[in-house]
């Protein structure tokens, strides 16, 4: 039975580990020229530790990163809007949250699948289906491979996914953000929580990962950043550690990007070929759970070979995921517009509102989101 993945990224890696475990060969097929750390930080949510703890890696995960027991919303002075404390789903879990730096986390991984399993500098042109039903794989370099099935775990512009169904459009957030990791030392209260502070047309956020390292995050409305296109211009209004997190990191280290997201898609599935993580679900980062539902992903496939054919898991997946998958894509794309309004009346409103609702609100959406797909 041979098996591509196509890439090496938390999704495909994870993947590979289900198989590992039922014993199925697959090969892992990666675009970038060298397997090397990238990224800045990532927050590891209790599901996505629930699924490290079955493949047996959240000690060492946890041993990598930091606790974070806390998730609040705050002003862009840092005054505490809405408070998410994580202590009950710590205690029902046995299990936290962790922030990690995202190359840490796959060098764990990768580890874990074993490099001689990743074929490195290998970008794929496309997926044709042979007269066996065999699929051959092109690459950009000219070189071919065949396989019985394919799994695309290459991100929210999959290839894999274009053979499926074409060129599928993107969701504009119409949002920039830029990413760093610095070392910073925060004051004792910040030590385990993730702050996030919304104001007008931005959002910051900060959260502490091993040691004095420190993941940041700014993200700014496009209009905004037409306007005034350096970063450092729309520091006033924060709080000063927020402009001393940001100016303390070398702009070579800042990741900047445009936000979108893949409108819900009912199908990830065709002929022996499954889309995983953004490749089948692309989120905006607002839950911090594109990743983790990419982990998600990699668990139900990884379970429902315990019980069924490497054809038949690929088949079921989907209709295990998918409800959930959707309601991450649809939240968090709310929730990025309710932290970008620019009506002062509709940021009073917004922020008096958060003030008021009771913390059983946020529990019930967490709940949603810490609990695994259930499989029949």
């Amino acid at each position: 039975m041979k098996v591509a993945i196509i890439g090496a990224g938390i999704a495909g890696l994870t993947t590979a580990l289900g198989l590992k475990k039922a014993g199925i060969s697959f090969v892992i097929y990666e675009g970038a020229q060298e397997i090397k750390p990238v990224g800045t930080g990532i927050i590891i949510a209790n599901n996505a530790m629930q699924v490290y703890r079955y493949f047996g890696l959240d000690d060492k995960i946890r041993q990598r990163g930091n606790r974070i027991s806390a998730m609040n919303i705050t002003d862009m002075k840092l005054k505490v809007l809405s408070k998410n404390e994580l202590k009950s789903f710590e205690e029902k879990y046995s299990l936290t949250n962790v922030a990690i730096h995202r190359a840490s986390l796959h060098q764990l991984l990768v580890g874990e699948v074993g490099e001689e399993n990743i074929v490195v500098n290998k970008r794929l042109a496309k997926v044709e289906k042979g007269n066996t039903g065999d699929y051959t794989l092109s690459f950009e370099d000219g070189t071919t491979a065949e396989y019985a099935y394919v799994i695309g775990a290459d991100g929210v512009n999959s290839k894999t996914r274009k053979y499926l169904f074409g060129d599928m459009p993107l969701r504009q957030t119409k949002q920039i953000c830029w990413r760093g990791v610095t070392e910073y030392k925060l004051p004792e209260k910040y030590q385990h929580e993730l702050v996030e502070g919304w104001g007008k047309g931005k959002r910051f956020g900060i959260v502490k990962l091993d040691g004095n390292k420190v993941y940041w995050y700014f993200l700014l409305d496009e209009d905004i950043y037409n306007k005034a296109p350096s970063l450092s211009l729309h520091l006033s209004d924060c709080d000063s550690m927020i402009s001393e997190l940001i100016k303390n990191t070398p702009e070579s280290g800042w990741y900047k990007n445009d936000l979108y997201d893949l409108a819900p898609m009912d199908v990830w599935y065709k002929d022996r070929v499954c889309l995983i993580g953004d490749a089948a679900h692309a989120t905006t980062p607002n839950l911090g759970q594109g990743a983790c539902q990419a982990i998600e992903d990699a668990y139900v496939i990884s379970k429902l070979l315990e019980q069924h054919s490497l054809e038949d898991a690929l088949k079921r997946f989907p209709d295990v995921r998918r409800s959930k998958a959707h309601f991450v894509v649809n939240t968090s794309w709310k929730v990025g517009k309710m932290g970008h309004l620019k009506n002062p009346l509709l940021i009073a409103l917004r922020n008096a509102v958060l003030k008021l609702t009771p913390s059983t609100i946020g529990d019930k959406q967490l709940s949603r989101l810490f609990e695994l797909d259930k499989i029949e």
